[in-house]
Parts: C-alpha cells; structure tokens; sequence
C-alpha cells in the first residue's frame, strides 16, 4: 500500500498538466468561453448527481442490511457511483469525462467488479464472504487442474447425484481441485 502512495504527488500533477493541456486545446477549438462554461457545467452536474448518488448509495445498504443480505454489491456500486459524481464534480474536462463514463451502466457494472476484486483480494476469505455473500465453487474431481482447462469425464461406475439434498462423500486426507465461480 505505501508503495503505491509514493506515485500519488505524481500522478496528481501528471493529471493536472493533462486537464490544463485539454483545456487549451478545447480552447482554442470552440472558444474559451465554451470551454469555460463547459468545465462549468460539468461541475454543477457532479455536484447534483454527487448528492444523488449518495443517497442512492444510502438507501441501498440500508435495504440490504435491513433484509439481511450481504451489503458488499450496494456499497461497491455506490462508491462506483460516488466516484464518477466526484469526478464530474471536479473541474476538468479530463476528469469530467472519466466520472462520467463511470455513471454509464455498462462501465459501472465492469468497474463495480474491479472494485470487488480488489477488496476480495485485501481481506479474509470470511471477511469478504460476510460483505459480498457466499460463493459457488467449482470442483474438479480426480486430478490436479490447470485453469481453463474441461474437467475429466467422469468414470461409468460414478453416478452423478441429482438430489440437491445428497451430500457427496468425505474422504479423509483427499484434496481437491476447484475454482471460484462468480455469480451473475
């Protein structure tokens, strides 16, 4: 984590040389008063949608804390949410455009499960079980796999159980080879 604070001075003064340079840029395209205005208007939309998406935020954990789901989607989606209306709010053009294109439901979604990665990866298995719920597994039987690889085809004297009440056999010092499946 400190490693990656030691770039933050530099990549704030990276951004801000490259706001400046798209300002002059869209200056003296449409106009500095355009270009002024549009900074402007940008700014005032953030501010707008920065308190819509906080309470939009709100009102989702709540819901799903009262009701007893797991809270991680509504608070990962609202943090999603509240950092493209930040950056909407903050002047720039730049800036202005990336908070948008976060508030765009597609790259939302694909940013919401970048985001629920990264904490999944910083925290205990239990941790991140109790905020984003349980996960389904995936396990290969017989021997070790390499990922993206078919399981084996199953012997004919195994038969697959089809109650969901069965529970498969527990062999002592046995392990087994899986992988996480994501819901959708």
């Amino acid at each position: 984590m400190r490693r990656a604070l030691r770039f933050v001075p530099l990549a704030l003064l990276v951004s801000v040389a490259v706001e400046i340079a798209v300002f002059v840029v869209v200056g003296r395209a449409l106009g500095f008063g355009v270009a002024t205005l549009l900074v402007f208007a940008a700014s005032l939309l953030g501010l707008v949608l920065l308190r819509r998406e906080g309470v939009r935020a709100w009102r989702g954990f709540r819901e799903a804390a009262q009701s007893g789901r797991p809270p991680g989607r509504q608070v990962t989606d609202g943090l999603v949410g509240l950092l493209g209306a930040l950056l909407l709010a903050t002047p720039g053009l730049v800036s202005g455009l990336v908070g948008l294109l976060l508030l765009v439901p597609p790259v939302r979604r694909l940013t919401r499960g970048g985001v629920q990665r990264a904490a999944e990866r910083r925290v205990s298995s239990m941790t991140a079980g109790d905020l984003f719920g349980p996960r389904r597994v995936r396990v290969y039987r017989g021997g070790p796999q390499q990922p993206g690889q078919a399981p084996p085809p199953q012997s004919p004297t195994t038969t697959p159980q089809t109650s969901a009440s069965a529970v498969p056999p527990v062999v002592e010092g046995e392990a087994i080879e899986g992988e996480i499946v994501e819901p959708r």
